[in-house]
């Protein structure tokens, strides 16, 4: 499993604002929770199942900011998986805990904001 290359797909497809390609780094019903998911959602777990739930979330991020921008400052490797710690556009820094499945894809992603984020 190259984590580099699946952290790379993925910040370059955030680069590009391309949600298909965004959501290419997932698995079909992959796991994700964020403390974006309580705010603009109201779920109280913060967690979003599947690429549908995760692709309205990422597009609704998309628009409340036009001029996003993810910069890594460190990739951490573990088996199955890697953190990615990257600073927004705003400055501030997230890190998110991204477990792959066999094929490649984020299957369970935690993501962790230094400051609160919409």
């Amino acid at each position: 499993m190259d984590l580099r290359a699946h952290a790379d797909a993925w910040l370059a497809a955030w680069k590009a604002r391309d949600l298909d390609a965004i959501m290419a780094c997932y698995a079909e019903d992959i796991d994700f929770a964020a403390s974006t998911v309580v705010r603009r959602w109201g779920r109280t777990d913060g967690r979003l199942r599947g690429r549908v739930e995760l692709r309205r979330h990422f597009e609704l991020g998309l628009e409340l900011a036009p001029d996003l921008t993810f910069t890594e400052e460190a990739l951490l490797a573990s088996p199955g998986g890697y953190a990615l710690l990257y600073r927004r556009e705003n400055g501030n820094r997230v890190l998110d805990v991204v477990e792959l499945d066999e094929h490649g894809h984020a299957a369970r992603v935690r993501a962790f904001y230094e400051h609160q984020q919409r």
